[in-house]
């Protein structure tokens, strides 16, 4: 992927799509097939248990917080609804807020998905914005780093060939029989489906991606030109394998020239925001999107 002038000239971009599933939305179902017909890569979806009301955690994207985030669905069922009706559509979260649940429930939860959908599961992790949201699950939010790090430690455990106990500054488990396993084979430090952290570039995002995961989830895909190498050179320095590390910008607007500066950078799978509305909007959205799945960008 590396010195050509064109996009074409590569293997085509992975494009897939994460969308705001509500009540008021476009079905899984529907969506789910429509996605595996026109050859779209995979389903990413979003996660938010409540929005209270009453909160000072601003909109990161500013202004005021769309009505969707409070209508979300659970993305697991949601998921699990989109595995039953497809056979290659890639699956996954983006994100989940791990440290707000129950980590033994969370990695059945993941490992039954991966299992139903014979390994098409990406666990896609993050931190979370909203305070008041994770101060409800009981999440202090100085240390839900930490907290993510550690839940993915006990997962690991579960997860494991042999009953393997886990005791961690959290939470812990006993060596225990856990089935469904993960389709996927462990590999390096990472046990379980295939893995991204989400996150704002920086030395700490860096270190979580390399101590436990496949990759980074990056929001637009700005800046990646002067994260990518300190990324990499985390990467490498905890001893992982170069071309193994996968980057996947999230919630993009694809254009050609970004797809092409994308795949310069050894980018080879995007996801593209739909936005969070009926079947003929949804439909419409997936129409300007084709070209691209096609490779005949616009």
């Amino acid at each position: 992927m590396h010195g050509a002038s064109s996009a074409y000239e590569r293997p085509p971009m992975r494009i897939a799509v994460t969308i705001f599933l509500t009540d008021e939305t476009i079905t899984p179902v529907r969506l789910a097939r429509e996605l595996e017909q026109r050859g779209f890569a995979g389903l990413y979806l979003p996660e938010h248990t409540h929005i209270p009301v009453e909160r000072t955690s601003p909109y990161p994207a500013g202004g005021e917080l769309p009505r969707e985030y409070g209508r979300t669905l659970d993305p697991f069922v949601a998921l699990g609804q989109a595995a039953a009706v497809t056979e290659r559509l890639g699956l996954g979260t983006g994100i989940t807020l791990a440290a707000q649940h129950d980590p033994i429930d969370l990695a059945k939860q993941i490992a039954t998905l991966d299992h139903l959908s014979r390994g098409r599961f990406t666990l896609g992790l993050g931190f979370g914005w909203n305070v008041e949201e994770a101060a409800d699950h009981g999440v202090e939010w100085r240390t839900r780093r930490a907290l993510v790090r550690d839940r993915m430690g006990l997962m690991r455990a579960l997860w494991a060939d042999e009953p393997t106990a886990y005791e961690g500054e959290f939470a812990s488990v006993r060596a225990s029989t856990a089935y469904p396993k993960p389709v996927q084979k462990p590999r390096g430090p990472v046990t379980g489906p295939r893995t991204l952290v989400g996150g704002a570039a920086g030395p700490k995002l860096f270190a979580d991606i390399c101590a436990y995961a496949d990759g980074w989830l990056p929001i637009g895909g700005r800046g990646l030109t002067e994260a990518l190498p300190a990324l990499r050179a985390a990467w490498a320095d905890a001893g992982r394998d170069p071309a193994a590390l996968q980057v996947v910008p999230y919630a993009v607007r694809p254009s050609e020239g970004k797809l092409a500066h994308f795949a310069e950078l050894g980018v080879e799978e995007v996801v593209a925001q739909l936005p969070p509305e009926g079947e003929t909007e949804v439909l419409r959205a997936l129409d300007a999107l084709q070209p691209f799945v096609d490779g005949q960008g616009s």
